[in-house]
Formats: C-alpha cells, sequence, structure tokens
C-alpha cells in the first residue's frame, strides 16, 4: 500500500550509521534569544508588549520584557526581532496533505512514485507558508508523516486520521458503476488499497476499518456523515451510515482515547452524528439553529471553513450536479458562522483544499478571508491557540509530545517571526514569503532571514 511504499523508499535512501557515531556524545543543545519581540501568544486577540522569548533545544523556556542573560557561545542564536510579531506556527485544522495539490486524474493513474514526490513536495511549501502543523482528516498520509519526522523532507506536523470511513454510496466512495456489485471475496478498490478511503457497512465493517486506521497510527477517526459536493452519487440531503453504525467507530475510538470527527452539512446528518457520540463536526454549512443549540450544550467542536463562491471555490461544469450542490453549501455558510457565534461554540479553521496546487498556495489568504465574521486577532487566535486544543483531544494518540499552538513557557517551539502586526493588517499572511522573517518549527530554523 501507499504508506509501505513510502516508508521502503525511506528505508532505502536511509544509510545506517557506524556504531561510533551512534555512540558519540549528543551535541550541545541549540538555544535561541528572540529579542525586542511584540509576542501573539494565541491565547488573546492582541500583541504583548516588547518582550524577549527563549527557546532552548525545541521548548519556549523562558518569556520575559526584561533582557535574558544567555550564554552567547556557538550554540547560542540571537534574533533581533526590531519589534516584529512573534506568534505561534499557524495550524490548519483540515487539511488533506497527500490530496491537496495533485489533481484527481493523476492520482487515479500516474506513477505514483510521482504522486508521492510531488506531495513531499508540497508539504515542504506548506511548511514555508508558516504552517508548522496540519489535522490531516483523510488520505494515503501516515508516509508523508514518517519521512517528516524523521528529518527526510520538510513538512508540518501531521496528526493523521488516514482512510476516511465511507459507507457505500457514501462521501468516500469513488468506485465507477463498472465496480458494482462488490461479490465476496472480490478485492478492494484502487482508491481503498492507497489508503484514499475505507468503504464500510454495517457495524462489524466500520469496527475493523476504523481499528485498521488505529493500527496504522491515526490520531483520530474521520467519518463521512453526509453528502458532499466533489462526490458524484450522493445528492447534499442525504444522510451517511446509521446511527449504531457510528457509534462503532466512537466506540472504537475511545477505546484508543481518541475521537471521531465527520463529514457532514445537514441538520440531520449532524445531529445523528452527535447522539453517537463524535466530539467533532467538519463543515456544517446547513446547520439550523436547533443544531447548533445542540453543539454547544455537547461542548461538540465546529471545524468551519469559509466556503464561499468565490476565487477559491473548487471549480465544476456549469449546470452540473456537483455545481448545484456547491452552490447551496456556500449559502449557508455566512448563517453557518453566525450560529457558532451566537452559541459560543469551539469553532476550528481549516481548509480542506483538494487535488488544486494553486488554491493551495493560497492557504494564508483563505485563513484571512475569515474576517468577514472576526476580527483579524480572534481569526488568528482561531488558528493557532484554538486549533491547538482540537488537536489535543486525541490525547495520547497525539504523534507529538507537548503544546502548540501557543507562546508560552514549557511549549514547543513552533515560532513565526512576522514583519509587521498581523492583528492590524491581517493580509501580511497572505504573502509569507515576503512577511515571514522567520519559521521555526520543533526548535529548528527552517527559514530566517533576519541574520
Amino acid at each position: 500500500m501507499y504508506h509501505r511504499i513510502v516508508a521502503g523508499i525511506i528505508a532505502a535512501l536511509t544509510v545506517s550509521l557506524p556504531a561510533a557515531a551512534q555512540t558519540s556524545p549528543a551535541a550541545p543543545e541549540t538555544v535561541v534569544l528572540f529579542t525586542n519581540v511584540r509576542v501573539f501568544d494565541g491565547k488573546s486577540p492582541q500583541l504583548s508588549g516588547p518582550a524577549n522569548v527563549l527557546v532552548r533545544g525545541n521548548t519556549i523556556a523562558k518569556i520575559s520584557k526584561e533582557p535574558i542573560a544567555t550564554d552567547r557561545s556557538a550554540n547560542t542564536k540571537i534574533i533581533e526581532g526590531g519589534g516584529r510579531t512573534l506568534m505561534p506556527g499557524l495550524i490548519d485544522a483540515h487539511a488533506h496533505m497527500a490530496l491537496s495539490t495533485v489533481p484527481l486524474a493523476l492520482l487515479l493513474t500516474a506513477d505514483m512514485k510521482y504522486t508521492i514526490l510531488r506531495q513531499g513536495k508540497s508539504a515542504g511549501e506548506m511548511l514555508l507558508r508558516g504552517f508548522t502543523s496540519a489535522r490531516d482528516l483523510g488520505g494515503p498520509t501516515f508516509g508523508l508523516k514518517r519521512a517528516i519526522d524523521e528529518g527526510h523532507i520538510p513538512g508540518p506536523r501531521i496528526w493523521p486520521a488516514g482512510a476516511p470511513i465511507s459507507q457505500t454510496s457514501g462521501h468516500g466512495d469513488y468506485r465507477p458503476f463498472h465496480d458494482l456489485p462488490k461479490g465476496q471475496g472480490d478485492p478492494v478498490h484502487f482508491s481503498e488499497k492507497e489508503g484514499a478511503a475505507a468503504i464500510a457497512d454495517g457495524k462489524a465493517e466500520v469496527l475493523r476499518r476504523t481499528r485498521e486506521q488505529l493500527m496504522q497510527g491515526a490520531s483520530q477517526i474521520k467519518v463521512m456523515a453526509g453528502g458532499g459536493v466533489s462526490s458524484n452519487y450522493d445528492p447534499l440531503d442525504v444522510t451517511q451510515f446509521t446511527e449504531d453504525e457510528m457509534a462503532a467507530a466512537v466506540e472504537a475510538a475511545e477505546d484508543w482515547g481518541t475521537y471521531v470527527t465527520v463529514h457532514a452539512y445537514t441538520p440531520r446528518a449532524i445531529q445523528k452524528a452527535i447522539r453517537a457520540g463524535v466530539r467533532c463536526i467538519d463543515h456544517g454549512q446547513l446547520a439550523d439553529d436547533a443544531t447548533a443549540k445542540m453543539m454547544a450544550e455537547k461542548g461538540v467542536w465546529w471545524s468551519l471553513q469559509p466556503f464561499l463562491d468565490d476565487e477559491d471555490a473548487t471549480p465544476f461544469p456549469k449546470d452540473s450536479a456537483n455545481r448545484k450542490k456547491q452552490l447551496t453549501m456556500t449559502q449557508g455558510t455566512d448563517n453557518a458562522y453566525k450560529l457558532a457565534k451566537q452559541y459560543k461554540i469551539k469553532t476550528a479553521w481549516g481548509s480542506d483544499t483538494l487535488f488544486d496546487a494553486k488554491l493551495a498556495a493560497r492557504q494564508g489568504a483563505q485563513l484571512s478571508k475569515m474576517v468577514r465574521w472576526y476580527s483579524p486577532g480572534e481569526v488568528l487566535k482561531m488558528a493557532t491557540g484554538d486549533n491547538g486544543e482540537l488537536l489535543a483531544l486525541s490525547g495520547l494518540r497525539s504523534p507529538y509530545e507537548g503544546k502548540i499552538g501557543v507562546v508560552e513557557e514549557g511549549a514547543l517551539a513552533d515560532l513565526l517571526l512576522v514583519d509587521g502586526d498581523p492583528v492590524a493588517n491581517i493580509k501580511l499572511i497572505e504573502d509569507p514569503a515576503k512577511n515571514f522573517v522567520v519559521i521555526m518549527k520543533d526548535g529548528q530554523f527552517y527559514k530566517n532571514t533576519v541574520n
């Protein structure tokens, strides 16, 4: 499968260290001091006054208004902030790391090694846009994540869901009609073999496919609970999976200490999912007042995307069924954000980009358009501290130890130094090549144009 091929490529390219090298003393801990910065901490929508921030290894060690004394040795680097803004790395709460930039036709037909290389390239590009973490909600991402974590290629931290669980005819079922009916013992479809989807019907199959994702390292489980825009067989209004089927996925996830999030748009689909025990709704543009109230009462997260009929909308042929579904869905976005704010629902932000490299490059622009509903400070808080809280729902299934999304002592050093004040001018995040002068992940520099 996809992740095995990626792991094999990595193993083939990795050179074993000689025994002497493996037992040599560890390198001295790296120390970085940011001086004279204003801090956006991911918890408050305002900037701090002038401050100094010390990073030791991969952790924020100290934050002080007063000068911080350091041993200015060869292992200490001083970054003169000059009044710039130091903030947490951005977090995308609805990403598709393996599927965001490669067109669907290529994913289905091209040499897999070619698509793997393209996906690795796009992960590095995402990191250089300032996104240091991503909650991946569907796709063959386990191998990509491993390559990043082992330092073979640059990219964000990934919380992977693995293959999304879909019923037959659901949002994750992309099989052509000539593959139906599936007989007993028939091989699974290409999309399933490569980890892009997991089709399951009935509690037993849902349990098995959910457990398969957990076995491979899923930090949360994604279930398709209702109709989708890009899928071809399911109208937007349909509800998918029975409550018992969804509850089976929830039970399997909770047995592993994590949770289920669902793709859903309509009140019926959302309410059924909440009754089954899911802890996060992704999308939900067609939610009504009663549904939003239910989400608030149950403490369910709402991972919303700023889907509008604008330059960032996925292009579909005019008058096609997909285009009609898209228009129906985008017309609900304003009301969805209104309800989220009215009921004070825990709200996350994500891009949900698929199969479009040009759209993926507009990740920061998609975030900045959130000022249609929120203040700039609220937008940045949502994409840092709030999204970090959502990632923490994975509990012990989180792939990384430590707190992210905030600038506070003891948190992981995923940091951006912005040339300007993004609270005053959020459009700064739309041009990371120009305005993000430092990009740090896990205490390591991936960009530094200050010195």
